[in-house]
Parts: structure tokens; C-alpha cells; sequence
């Protein structure tokens, strides 16, 4: 008899709500949860195929260890000893940095993935550190760190009350959005228009996000820091600027004027390849709506100047009086996030504490470039990588030059991969240890929840058991923070008491907390929850903004009210949160940091230098995530192909055929690739979509390698980065493009 259970989809950044039905052991079904307090029954395709994801038979169902040169199922102790075996002489004869850790994306949507690699990353106390962040949106977590003091305190646009949005390379009908956690984004793009607002989209690409816009502006890839510096001239030449309330909480100003005063609209239309007086009718466009927010994604982040990008769409937010105001763009906040304090200067945000050991590229937010991983690893000397924990990472394929990385994970002396599927990275792995599949394993959003367009709170349990005899992703990550403290062997639940005690300790400590002064065992003896991470997250709802403070606000939240909801708690609109969040020196919105102003003259210099070749960029499509989702039948072919798009006219000046093989050629190396001619890229511009290249030997993923694609990333070699953030440039990088022969 067939059955259903609530599961919050963990596929996307939307997280929208689902509701499994289940016979027996399986999940058979996905359909949107029509009562879910924040996705209201919307669902994608992504979604709808949950369970073909869940009963993958390519998911390994156990650990795999390496013996005589290949993987081996093996128990899971045995897993677990040899992992053991192979890390601790690693750290006890090279140190601590001798160790690289490496989140993926999949990563962070996972509960476990949210409470356990801090402290794996604790326990082997390494400096290197990797994550999908350097190849993603590490620019705004770098320009959010400088203005704000927290890197974490990312603007999101308030979508459902906004007049006017700004969407920079950001195509969120096939992302369904991305730091700026949504369901159904595109329904709420249509209620905009249906309001009377305006949708201006910035893409060098006519995507489905952008034939939706009044204004579509498709400049040449990778000048879109110097497109919103001239919105900033203009706003001031014009006298259009008005900080709102925020007048008193900003400085800097000026020095921003300043900094922008060369780029005007005629100086950057060349440049941008725009005309200046469509430049200019968007800076007034911006200024006269009655409210707006710019909102720039991976487009704006992937590029040669992604931090500069990132902190001109949150100045011109700021300089149109639209940041932390109703309908701009504003600080969401999570119920699991420290409860407000007041306001007061704060240790502020510092770039390049330490740098990699071989190129000296500076640290940001406690990680170096995904892009240096090879090099640290294959270069002789003190220091070298030669250990590798990968948790949900795929870099041979989400990291540029994947050729070189694959060499270098085979030569690592020790490779441990968290991962669901043999794939193009995990095939290097010395140990193998696969979580359960989703429908097995509770759900919370640490990371998203922080992102959302509207405050609310949601938690589902597993909507089937663990399989008997299978630890689940907690107790795996749990041991393997085990192993790199030095005690293998001990209880994982361990872990989490530690957890538990090192946070209540801190909180009774807090003069401005709930729990003040009270004992750290009576207020864990109040939690609730059958697992560890349950208690954990009792204590963070407890705790937090929302938080019952243990009995100091009856009505509030706690694991025990959550669990009443399952279909979710709305926790109201955005609000305003300026000056309490701010976490700078100054204790004020830094408007002109310094690393930013001083990496504006090259952002000047750019200015006189064009190319006449094709810049490159990539896509996304609604049934894919990166890499991790071409194994699934339902969300295969179709218009979800790997191609290079080209504008007709590049394709006949160029001998190219629609359906006929071109070569690719970068500075990594060369693809071969179908063609596919279309006006939906500019001229000058072509695109091939990332997250394929499943070609490789040794992996097992029988639906994905039937259809492999390429690898956009090998037309890299790694030297092209953000050098404020150490992102990797994958968007605006110059190619070679010929017929095949």
C-alpha cells in the first residue's frame, strides 16, 4: 500500500517543498506540496524526478576501498580503518596542511553538509581548504565581507514587492535562482510584470529570463563591472542619488564618486558594446522606480572582475536607497542565525590572511582558489597536498584544466571521497564512503534558509528509513572528524556533544543571549530530538531570532514546534536589519573599501583594450545542477544537450554547420563539440554549458557517459582569476572556434 510523506526538495536553491509517495521501500512519486508555507505546491522538473535520482542503481549502496590498484566493496568498518590508516600518518609525518579539504556543491544541500565540515575542517586544523565557492559566487561573499563585515550577509532582491528589478548574468527560469533562495522564480518575475514593474536583465544571451524582460541590455561578456560603473556615474552626474535612511549608516561616498567618475556612458560603450544612451536610460530607469534591486549572479561573478561586479550592484543599491529598504534588495534572516545584538563596530573582513604555498594566491573567507588544488598537490617541496578529502566535489570537472587535477588526484597518496556515485573525481578515491540516498536522510536549509526572499522555517525527517547496517551522512562525516582529531574508534555521537557543549558554553557566556548566566547541562538536558543533528538543531532554533531562549519566550521556536509544522512556518516579509547586522571597523556600511578601490584602476585600464575574438560563456538548464544530475534519465535530452551555440552570422563567417562537429580551442586545451546555431547568443559570443565531460574510464555512471558531452573547463588553464575573491574566470574568456576536419 502506497503511502506519502513531506520532503523539501534538495535539488536546487529553491527548495520547494514535495510530497514523496512511497510503496514499500521505494519513492515513486514527487509532486510539489501544495501547503508548503513558502513553495505553495510549485515544482520543476528537477523535483518531479526525485525519485529517479533516489533509485539510481548507479548510487553505490557501499563503501569502496582501493586494492591492487581498484575499488573494492568492503564493509564499513573496514572503510573506515583503512581511511584512518592512510590520513593520520599523512598529518602526523607532513602537518596539518599536508591535507586538503574540498566541499562540492551538492555539499550544502544536505543537513549534514551544514553541521559537519566546520568541524572536519577543525579537527585537521589545515589551511587548505577548497570549495565550490571559487568557481561560483565567492566575488559576493568577498564585496558583502568588505561593505558589511560579514561575508555571510548577502542582499537578496525582495522579489514579491520590488518595481523594478536589475538581473545581471543571472537566468533564474533555468536556475531557479541562485543566492536568492525562490520557489517558483519565474512565477514571481510574472507577478512583477503583472503589478506594473519592470524587468531589466543584463545577459549577453537572449535566455528564457531575459525574453520575459522590458529591457534586455546583451553587452560583450565579461564588461559588466564596467557597464554598472557607468549606472554609478550617471546617478551622480545626474544628481539622481539618495541614500534613504541609510544616509547616516554609510560612508565613502564621495570616494566612490571618485572612482567612477571616468566611466562614463560614452567612455564604456565601446567597451561594453552598448549604446551610451541605453547605458544612461537604465541608470534613470533604476533611479525614478519607486523602489529596485540589482541583483547580480554567476554571470557577473565568473569573470575577470567578479568581486568589482558584485560590490557595483549592492553600491548602486545602496546609492538608490534601495538597500535593507522594502521592495530593494535586503538581509534575509535565517532562524537558525545568531539572534540580533546591538549594534556595535565588529572585527570587520580581511582578505589574504595566508596565501597557497606555490602561486601565493591570497585567502578568502578561509579558502584558497579551487583552481590551485592541481599545482598544490603535483609541486615537490614543504607543505605539498598529499591527502585529499572530497565531500560531494566533483572538481575534475567543476575546477578548470580538469586534466591536470586528474593526474594529480591519481599521485595523492591518500584520496577519501563522500559521494553518492563513482564519478570523474571519485574514481581517484582511496576510500569511497556513499551517503544514503535522499529519501533516507533528514532536511534542513542552513545555508538557503539565509538566502530566502521571505523569512520562514522548515524541517522534514527522513521519509524512509536508513537501510539496516548503513550510517547515514551525519555518522559518516562524524567519523571522519573522528579520524582527524586522532580518535578513530571513539562514538560519532561524540561529536555532536562537543558540538552542543563548545555552542551552550558560548551562549551562557553572551550578556545580550536568551540563556545568560545559566548552566550549560541544564539547558542541554532541555533538548529535544532523536539524533544529534536533531539536538543541534534544537539548539540553534532555541537560540536563534526566532528562538523560545529555553523558556525565555514561550511562543517561540524550538525542534518540538517545528515538528507540529511539517508543512512549514512562515516567519513574515524582510525586514530591515541596518545598522544591527553590520559587523565593519566602522561599525557602518563601508561604501569604497579599500582592496576595491584599488583594484579599480585595472578596471579603468580594461577600458582600452578590445578583442576580436569569441568570448566564451556558459548556461545553465532547468533539469540540471552542475554535474550531478546527468545520471538520471527523466532530466536527460531534450534541449538539455551539450553544444557550442553560435550566432548565425559567426557560424557562416566561420564555415560552421548546425548539427556539424567545430573545434574549440583555449588556453587548457581543445573540444570537439556540435554545433548549434541559434540568435539566442550575440555575435562575438558562444556558449557551451558546464558540468559534462563524462568520457573518462573507471567511473559508474551508465546514463551520463551514454551521452558524455565535453568539458568547458578543459579550455582552461587556471590562470585566469578574480584576484580580489580567486574565482576562476569561466565566463568572457577569449577561444578559437573552426570547422571540424
Amino acid at each position: 500500500m502506497s503511502r506519502t510523506a513531506p520532503r523539501i526538495c534538495p535539488l536546487c536553491e529553491a527548495t520547494c517543498g514535495l510530497v514523496l509517495t512511497l510503496d514499500g521501500d521505494r519513492v515513486t512519486a514527487a509532486r510539489g506540496d501544495r501547503d508548503d508555507v513558502f513553495s505553495a505546491g510549485f515544482v520543476c522538473p528537477k523535483g518531479a524526478a526525485f525519485g529517479g535520482l533516489d533509485n539510481d542503481p548507479d548510487r553505490l549502496a557501499g563503501p569502496l576501498v582501493r586494492r591492487g590498484g581498484s575499488l573494492a566493496e568492503t564493509g564499513w568498518d573496514e572503510a573506515f580503518d583503512e581511511a584512518a590508516a592512510l590520513l593520520r600518518p599523512v598529518i602526523d609525518t607532513h602537518g596539518p596542511d599536508a591535507v586538503a579539504v574540498v566541499l562540492g556543491n551538492p555539499n550544502v544541500h544536505t543537513m549534514a553538509g551544514g553541521l559537519y565540515p566546520p568541524l572536519l575542517i577543525g579537527a585537521l586544523r589545515t589551511r587548505n581548504v577548497y570549495t565550490a565557492s571559487t568557481v561560483d559566487q565567492m566575488p559576493k561573499h568577498v564585496s558583502s565581507g568588505l561593505m558589511f563585515g560579514d561575508a555571510a550577509a548577502i542582499p537578496v532582491p525582495d522579489l514579491d514587492h520590488t518595481a523594478h528589478l536589475l538581473l545581471i548574468g543571472a537566468n533564474p527560469l533555468e536556475s531557479n535562482g541562485s543566492l536568492c533562495t525562490a520557489p517558483d522564480f519565474p512565477g514571481r518575475l510574472k507577478a512583477l510584470r503583472r503589478r506594473g514593474g519592470t524587468l531589466t536583465v543584463v545577459d549577453p544571451r537572449r535566455t528564457r529570463t531575459a525574453a520575459l524582460a522590458d529591457r534586455h541590455l546583451a553587452p560583450r561578456p565579461g564588461t559588466d563591472a564596467a557597464l554598472l560603473a557607468a549606472l554609478v556615474q550617471v546617478l551622480f552626474a545626474e544628481g539622481l542619488t539618495d541614500l534613504g535612511r541609510l544616509a547616516e549608516h554609510v560612508e565613502g561616498v564621495d570616494e566612490v564618486r571618485a572612482l567612477t567618475e571616468e566611466f562614463t556612458p560614452e567612455a564604456v560603450a565601446a567597451h561594453c558594446d552598448l549604446p551610451a544612451e541605453e547605458i544612461r536610460a537604465t541608470a534613470r530607469e533604476l533611479a525614478a522606480a519607486p523602489t529596485a534591486a540589482v541583483y547580480a549572479r554567476v554571470g557577473g561573478s565568473t569573470v575577470e572582475f567578479g568581486t568589482l561586479t558584485n560590490w557595483l550592484a549592492d553600491v548602486l543599491n545602496a546609492l538608490t536607497g534601495n538597500l535593507d529598504r522594502p521592495g530593494g534588495a535586503m538581509f534575509p534572516l535565517s532562524a537558525t542565525a545568531r539572534a540580533p545584538r546591538p549594534a556595535r563596530p565588529g572585527k570587520g573582513f580581511a582578505l589574504g590572511r595566508w596565501r597557497s604555498r606555490v602561486s601565493g594566491h591570497p585567502e578568502a573567507k578561509g579558502e584558497l582558489p579551487l583552481a590551485a588544488l592541481a599545482e598544490e598537490i603535483e609541486t615537490p617541496g614543504e607543505g605539498r597536498v598529499r591527502a585529499v578529502v572530497l565531500v560531494g566535489a566533483n572538481p575534475v570537472l567543476s575546477a578548470p584544466d580538469g586534466e591536470r587535477l586528474d593526474r594529480a588526484l591519481a599521485g595523492a597518496d591518500c584520496v577519501i571521497s563522500v559521494d553518492p556515485y563513482l564519478n570523474e573525481t571519485s574514481r581517484h578515491a582511496h576510500v569511497v564512503l556513499p551517503p544514503p540516498p535522499p529519501s533516507r536522510s533528514p532536511h534542513y536549509d542552513f545555508a538557503f534558509n539565509a538566502l530566502a526572499v521571505r523569512n520562514q522555517v522548515r524541517y522534514t525527517r527522513e521519509a524512509l528509513p536508513p537501510a539496516p547496517g548503513r550510517p547515514d551522512e551525519s555518522t559518516i562525516l562524524a567519523r571522519l572528524v573522528l579520524i582527524a582529531a586522532g580518535l578513530h574508534g571513539a562514538d560519532p555521537a561524540e561529536v555532536d556533544r562537543t558540538a552542543i557543549g563548545g555552542a551552550l558554553a558560548k551562549a551562557v557566556a553572551d550578556p545580550h543571549g536568551p540563556v545568560h548566566g545559566r548552566e550549560p547541562a541544564e539547558l542541554e538536558a532541555e533538548l529535544t530530538g532523536r539524533t544529534g543533528p536533531e539536538r543541534r538543531l534544537d539548539l540553534m532554533l532555541r537560540l536563534g531570532p526566532y528562538g523560545d531562549g529555553f523558556g525565555a519566550r514561550p511562543d517561540g521556536l524550538s525542534l518540538a514546534t517545528l515538528l507540529e509544522h511539517p508543512h512549514g512556518i512562515d516567519l513574515g516579509p524582510l525586514r530591515p536589519r541596518v545598522p544591527g547586522l553590520l559587523r565593519t571597523r566602522s561599525g557602518r556600511i563601508e561604501l569604497c573599501p579599500e582592496p576595491v578601490a584599488a583594484d579599480m584602476p585595472r578596471l579603468r585600464r580594461s577600458l582600452d583594450t578590445a578583442s576580436g575574438e569569441l568570448l566564451l560563456v556558459g548556461r545553465r538548464h532547468l533539469r540540471s545542477n552542475n554535474s550531478w544530475m546527468h545520471n538520471v534519465p527523466a532530466l536527460t535530452g531534450g534541449s538539455n544537450r551539450c553544444t557550442l551555440q553560435i550566432h548565425p552570422a559567426d557560424a557562416e563567417r566561420l564555415g560552421l554547420a548546425d548539427g556539424a562537429p567545430a573545434r574549440v580551442k583555449g588556453e587548457g586545451g581543445e573540444l570537439e563539440v556540435p554545433v548549434e546555431v541559434t540568435d539566442a547568443v550575440r555575435t562575438g559570443v558562444v556558449s557551451i554549458p558546464h558540468g559534462w565531460g563524462h568520457d573518462r574510464p573507471g567511473t559508474r555512471l551508465s546514463v551520463a557517459s551514454a551521452a558524455p558531452g565535453v568539458n568547458v573547463n578543459q579550455l582552461l588553464d587556471g590562470s585566469r582569476l578574480d584576484p580580489l575573491s580567486g574565482t576562476a574566470v569561466l565566463n568572457g574568456f577569449p577561444v578559437r572556434v573552426e570547422a571540424a576536419r
